[in-house]
């Protein structure tokens, strides 16, 4: 395992961190205990030293499982990290609220890192007009967390404003990828909050897995230039490559995703890609985006949409679970994650879209497909 600085701090963490978000569960969808407590702690054995959470995980049990595994020594063998549920926030007290249970979850006295979930232009509204930050400054001062952060999901403009507007952030979480360059904070955000001494967390590193099981063309790309490393060790590598990349977040399922995360860990240095290695990851990532079926470019021109529809989300949705040739991760997070305003069956064909759109895109033809195959 290899170990960086955490910002500032004296903590060095480990390469790898283990994301909570996808433990093993049953037929049922419930959390196996025994198996995921195993995992957290063979992971901790071998050298992990950061554990990610949220209150909503598991539907709130995946703060009381890794609890659960941290009894018996090993909570002092690690720093959690666990978040605050924005869209539930309706007042300054609700942070006490929710943060005393999550302390009585993981039975514990203290939460590491405690972040702002999913901050976005809107949440962060709130969290100013709330006065979150010094609620967090208070809680912080009472020992009840250790270092106050963010995880984010909406685009780099909105991530620099988040970052300028506290002074104090010991730390920040985003989703980063090869696919995601240029998507949500992307390589601009994590390059922009390295620059001002912010770690940054690194989430779905493998695209919500769907860069582990790539297409059979890319499979043969990958297999091709070394039939001994997997799709898998070149995503994890590119990040670790960086070093800008503070950490990154892995949520695994079962032990051979955690031994494969594990070993491939033994190899994150930075600065360790080669010419050749970051043009093939160029070449991968072009043949993924020539698989996409709408030759969206995600300029926005189409935008602001007047019935509210988000076309380039549900676009982005759509080429995302064809090229990568998994609908059904597509449907998943379409179902479960995106505005139901913001769909595509919000569309009422006015076309005034498709008159700005540089691409030519039928985009009206293009909502009534997108819903009926995602909705």
């Amino acid at each position: 395992m290899q170990y960086r600085n955490f910002g500032k701090s004296d903590f060095k963490v480990s390469a790898l961190s283990f994301g909570c978000m996808r433990l093993p569960c049953d037929e049922n969808g419930r959390v196996k205990d025994d198996e995921s407590i195993k995992m957290i702690r063979y992971a901790i054995d071998n050298g992990v030293n950061y554990l990610d959470s949220a209150y909503v995980y598991h539907e709130g049990y995946s703060e009381v499982v890794t609890g659960k595994a941290l009894k018996n020594g090993y909570r002092n063998k690690v720093k959690i990290a666990t978040k605050l549920p924005m869209w539930s926030v309706e007042t300054s007290g609700d942070f006490d609220k929710f943060l005393d249970e999550q302390l009585k979850r993981f039975e514990t006295d203290v939460i590491d890192y405690y972040l702002f979930h999913a901050l976005g232009n809107e949440s962060w509204e709130k969290v100013l007009k709330l006065d979150l930050i010094d609620k967090a400054e208070k809680v912080l001062k009472a020992g009840k967390i250790n270092h106050i952060g963010f995880s984010f999901h909406d685009h780099a403009d909105a991530f620099k404003k988040i970052i300028d507007g506290y002074d104090k952030w010991d730390f920040c979480q985003v989703q980063y990828n090869y696919m995601d360059i240029e998507n949500q904070a992307g390589s601009e955000g994590v390059r922009y909050a390295s620059g001002k001494g912010i770690p940054v967390i690194v989430m779905e590193p493998l695209l919500g897995g769907r860069l582990a099981n790539p297409p059979a063309n890319i499979s043969k790309i990958w297999s091709d230039y070394d039939k001994n490393k997997s799709a898998v060790y070149w995503a994890l590598k590119w990040l670790w490559s960086q070093k800008e990349v503070t950490t990154v977040l892995s949520g695994m399922s079962d032990m051979e995703q955690l031994e494969e995360n594990l070993k491939a860990a033994d190899d994150a240095m930075e600065n360790s890609m080669k010419p050749d290695e970051l043009n093939l990851i160029e070449e991968i990532r072009s043949m993924y985006i020539a698989q996409f079926p709408i030759s969206c470019t995600k300029c926005n021109y189409c935008m602001p949409c007047p019935s509210g529809v988000n076309i380039p989300g549900n676009m982005e949705f759509y080429n995302n679970g064809i090229s990568h040739d998994d609908m059904p991760g597509a449907q998943f997070s379409y179902r479960k994650f995106f505005p139901d305003e913001m769909k595509a069956n919000q569309c009422t064909q006015c076309k005034l879209c498709e008159e700005k759109c540089p691409q030519k895109i039928e985009i009206s033809d293009w909502m009534i497909k997108i819903h009926k195959a995602l909705g």
